[in-house]
């Protein structure tokens, strides 16, 4: 079972918590891994993009010179997409890039996120984390004391409305609930930062 430290907001090792080993030991899944971060980012596309073909650009109604006799190449419309201002050949038209992972997929998927950040040492259990103020300073503050740089994600088991106001102006961190946690947010970051409440709700749920 694997067991990780119990640190303060201070940076302070205050004991250790076991972890449960279906959700934070799973065997890793890479092949599904890799399938649940391209479903994310597909699913994240508006696929609103749109041009005209050569029915819808206006004008070229007419043919623009005769069939035969002038030496010029045939040309039935001034809107061909061979033309300056003529349609497109084949274009984009709205659409959904939407790709699904059934229900076991999506749960051994992110098992195996889960897993991977226990297994690099890259996950940090908060004990006793309360934001008792809006302020970016105090978040940058328990940041550097608990050694999280760069890419942060921190994991909070409930809305904490100080929480997410003040970390939401630092460059690379980014705010969760555990029921809105995904696997590319999970392998996203350096630091995989929960306090210690939402681990208990994240076992709860994929345990």
């Amino acid at each position: 079972m694997p067991k990780v430290s119990l640190i303060d907001m201070s940076g302070k090792v205050t004991g250790e918590l076991e972890l449960s080993e279906s959700v934070f030991g799973a065997s890793i899944h890479r092949d599904l891994l890799h399938q649940a971060v391209v479903a994310h980012l597909a699913n994240r596309r508006q696929g609103n993009q749109s041009a005209l073909t050569r029915a819808e650009v206006r004008g070229g109604g007419a043919k623009p010179w005769r069939q035969k006799g002038t030496g010029r190449a045939r040309h039935g419309s001034i809107r061909a997409p061979q033309w300056t201002h003529g349609g497109v050949a084949f274009a984009p038209k709205p659409r959904s890039y939407r790709q699904d992972l059934n229900r076991k997929q999506r749960r051994i998927a992110m098992k195996s996120a889960l897993s991977s950040k226990v297994e690099q040492g890259s996950i940090k259990v908060i004990d006793g984390a309360a934001f008792d103020e809006i302020k970016t300073k105090s978040i940058v503050k328990f940041l550097s004391a608990i050694g999280a740089g760069g890419k942060t994600l921190i994991v909070a088991p409930e809305v904490d409305r100080n929480l997410i106001l003040s970390a939401r102006n630092i460059p690379g961190v980014k705010t969760t609930l555990v029921n809105t946690l995904n696997v590319y947010d999970i392998l996203n970051c350096d630091h995989f930062v929960v306090l210690r409440d939402a681990v208990a709700k994240i076992e709860e749920v994929y345990a």
